[in-house]
């Protein structure tokens, strides 16, 4: 992190910006300590510039002494043109597609290495779902992530690769067999994933692309099972994702 924010002449902005820089995926909650040494800042600062920040709606205090990111944060996030227009081009269609099956449906693009989820409206299912709004999920081991990574650039694509972390039994983790899929995901319009981002838990998804052919987010659904219903639900996901699509070209 931040190692030089403590020094002298470092602006107050700066210190501020490396104690919210001190979250990351692998640490969304930390102490007030914590956040000092991975932000590089003496903690009596630290202690004044997180209790503004909590003030402020940045950061909130859990009851176990932890901060966690703040809505305020995630609600400015969703004023990015790219986000918020994404995502309020897609909130009919993503309605239309739960309304048609009741299922799981997921908005996501890439972040990184990462899938970022820009919406999720819950299904009736009870289906196990690990994906929150503003959550980032390995691309290897959900549709929407596998869509993403079909056509993202080979750099990313051998990142992931190289990375295969498993989180069910049932989690691709042989390069080979997921570039197999991601070659299938351009043949065939689609991805699947059967119980790989946890147990119980199936999804499909295809891309949205933009009127010049550029793949630009995924639309997902997540149910029990692909077994009797996927041409149904591919269908319904392309048609939407075509309408996202065009929506965006407009």
């Amino acid at each position: 992190m931040a190692g030089n924010s403590a020094q002298a002449g470092v602006s107050v902005a700066s210190r501020v910006l490396a104690l919210l820089g001190a979250f990351d995926p692998e640490h969304r909650a930390l102490t007030l300590s914590d956040m000092a040494r991975r932000a590089g800042l003496p903690v009596p600062t630290a202690h004044r510039l997180v209790a503004e920040l909590v003030d402020w709606g940045a950061l909130v205090r859990r009851s176990s002494g932890e901060y966690v990111i703040g809505r305020r944060l995630w609600d400015l996030g969703l004023l990015s043109p790219t986000q918020s227009g994404l995502r309020q081009v897609a909130s009919p269609f993503l309605h239309d597609i739960y309304g048609a099956t009741l299922a799981t449906v997921h908005l996501a693009v890439r972040d990184d290495l990462d899938v970022l989820y820009l919406d999720r409206l819950s299904g009736h299912a009870s289906v196990p779902v690990v994906s929150q709004i503003g959550s980032r999920l390995p691309m290897h081991a959900t549709g929407v992530g596998k869509v993403l990574l079909a056509y993202a650039p080979e750099k990313i694509q051998t990142a992931v690769l190289s990375n295969l972390t498993r989180i069910t039994p049932y989690t691709i983790t042989q390069p080979g067999i997921l570039r197999d899929q991601i070659r299938r995901v351009h043949r065939d319009g689609y991805a699947t994933t059967v119980e790989e981002m946890s147990l119980g838990a199936c999804s499909v998804a295809v891309p949205i692309r933009v009127p010049n052919g550029q793949v630009v987010a995924a639309l997902g659904i997540v149910v029990p099972s692909l077994k009797r219903d996927r041409a149904r639900l591919v269908a319904a996901l392309q048609v939407a994702a075509q309408g996202v699509g065009r929506s965006l070209g407009d």
